[in-house]
């Protein structure tokens, strides 16, 4: 990072943020304004009054330099800082008073003076209405209603960042905050955040500003009052099922799932008196049923499920378990949000495994539960207990790919249907798994809940386990490896890539044949997707 000097007559650039980051609560992206935030105003200029007004100032300083010495960042030095992820820059101190680490206030008289004498120009960070409060620089409200982006594109790119922050920066993109605790200034602090009235987020595990950036953006999308980003996709179901389903109680689940799902509630859970019942994805019957027999907290379902993607009615099976008090809450991984809504539909709770679609790009792990802010808080209090907090680089690597996803999506969305319909026309194919072709059994349910079927195909090609190792070994394009959702196509065989662990009679229990595919289709040229796929399949014939 270059840092330049230069003669004490000229005011350094100095770039303002608050002393401590506190929790915000969550904004309504649909209606009123996020809150107060201060505004950066170029005809403003940031005097070093403004940080020791009444004799107050900064409460910490992360740079000190000797008396009478003044070090400049540039607007440039300084957006890099943010861009690489320093989001707290202090970029001067001077004192005639070593003891001191605040200007004094002839220093800062004289600095007003110069500033007088020198023009206003458009590098200088300055903040408009700031109040000094002995600490921290309060701006007026900050107008963040959104009524001005009609779409889900837009918000995903600009929800949580260009509607309101709360880190103080001129930078475009979000800064990383790498920290693992926050301080109080004095012990009086302290108590004020123990009897609620003060706000911090204390420790890292309890939260973190760039995360809540992250959570607020997936919360515009989903429609919700709240969302609580997680280290993974797995690490937010468990939390989520061990917070809402008491000890001895019961959740219905649903055949088709992500194994490790599956694993999880048919081993852990036990282990804490928490039986399930297994229906069909369709089985609304076997949903009443298991309604009426049992006192059951909890149904939880993927739709579209993995690797079947098979659909849940949500609005009636959400109708259904509500009348009975029953909660609901459906992994939307293989829909996004982009494609079904999951919350408007009636589901009390959304989820996420945040490393596919969402993030992208094949790069970072993340989880994420959105919904009301009561059902949120109960599950984000035993997050803390738990840990499995997401590193703020992660967060922002979450933020950096959903100013994307629409456009992947869109992408891939239109590629894996018109794949679909290829695959199900060829020869050397058997039977084709989407929900987009009219083939499949909740294809009708599908139009009326999804506004696009996803990116992920599975079929079967026509042939036993060696048979359909030599159609993946043909691919050229995609990656044979687990997960989904990237840039990146992503091939595997779940007979071996997730149940070789088992014989063939256990895998067909769960409907895993050997000749089962699952192609996670990326954003390549459709054409070049399709030219590689039909030479694969030309080995097999």
């Amino acid at each position: 990072m270059a840092v330049s000097s230069s003669s004490s007559s000229f005011l350094p650039r100095v770039f303002i943020t608050p002393s401590s980051f506190q929790c915000r609560p969550d904004p309504d992206f649909y209606a009123s304004p996020t809150g107060d935030k201060p505004r950066l105003r170029p005809n403003l200029r940031v005097t070093p009054s403004l940080f020791c007004t009444g004799g107050g100032g900064l409460s910490s300083l992360i740079l000190r330099f000797p008396p009478n010495f003044v070090r400049q960042l540039s607007v440039k030095a300084r957006r890099n800082c943010s861009n690489i992820g320093v989001a707290q820059v202090v970029a001067a101190s001077w004192s005639n008073d070593s003891s001191s680490g605040y200007p004094s206030s002839a220093t800062a008289a004289a600095s007003q003076a110069a500033a007088a004498s020198r023009p206003v120009s458009d590098d200088v960070a300055v903040v408009e209405g700031c109040i000094d409060n002995g600490s921290v620089q309060i701006g007026g409200p900050y107008d963040s209603e959104t009524s001005f982006l009609s779409s889900d594109g837009s918000i995903s790119v600009h929800a949580g960042e260009r509607l309101g922050r709360g880190i103080v920066t001129d930078a475009i993109t979000t800064p990383v905050v790498n920290t693992s605790a926050y301080f109080f200034k004095k012990t009086q602090e302290l108590i004020d955040f123990k009897e609620k009235r003060h706000t911090s987020f204390e420790y890292g595990r309890y939260g973190n500003p760039t995360t809540v950036v992250a959570e607020e953006k997936i919360s515009a999308l989903e429609g919700a009052e709240s969302t609580l980003i997680l280290a993974s996709g797995m690490c937010a179901s468990t939390v989520m099922l061990m917070a809402l389903v008491p000890a001895g109680g019961h959740i219905v689940t649903t055949t088709d799932c992500y194994r490790k799902t599956r694993i999880f509630i048919e081993t852990i859970l036990p282990k804490m008196g928490i039986s399930a019942t297994v229906i069909d994805p369709a089985d609304v019957d076997g949903l009443e049923s298991a309604l009426n027999k049992n006192k059951v907290s909890l149904f939880f379902t993927e739709s579209p499920t993995n690797p079947f993607l098979r659909c849940v009615d949500i609005e009636k099976v959400s109708k259904l378990c509500h009348s009975k008090g029953t909660l609901v809450c459906i992994d939307g991984t293989f829909a996004t949000p982009l494609n079904q809504k999951a919350l408007s539909l009636g589901a009390d709770l959304v989820l996420h495994s945040a490393t596919k679609f969402i993030g992208g790009h094949n790069d970072v792990l993340a989880g994420c539960i959105s919904g009301s802010e009561k059902l949120v808080t109960e599950i984000r209090t035993l997050h803390h207990i738990l840990g499995g907090t997401l590193n703020p680089n992660a967060a922002y690597l979450i933020i950096r790919g959903m100013k994307t996803l629409h456009l992947r999506v869109q992408q891939q969305n239109s590629t894996a249907l018109r794949m679909a319909e290829v695959l199900e026309a060829h020869p050397r194919v058997k039977r084709v798994y989407y929900p987009g072709l009219r083939s499949h059994p909740e294809h009708e349910l599908a139009k009326r809940q999804m506004t696009g079927f996803g990116g992920v195909v599975s079929f079967e090609v026509d042939g036993d386990l060696m048979t359909t190792i030599k159609f993946v070994d043909a691919l050229k394009i995609p990656y044979i490896a687990p997960s989904f959702g990237g840039c990146e196509s992503i091939v595997d065989q779940p007979a071996i890539m997730s149940y070789w662990d088992l014989s063939q009679a256990e895998r067909r229990k769960y409907g895993i044949e050997d000749n089962l595919i699952r192609f996670s289709f990326g954003v390549e040229d459709f054409e070049d997707l399709k030219a590689d796929i039909l030479q694969a399949l030309e080995t097999i014939a």
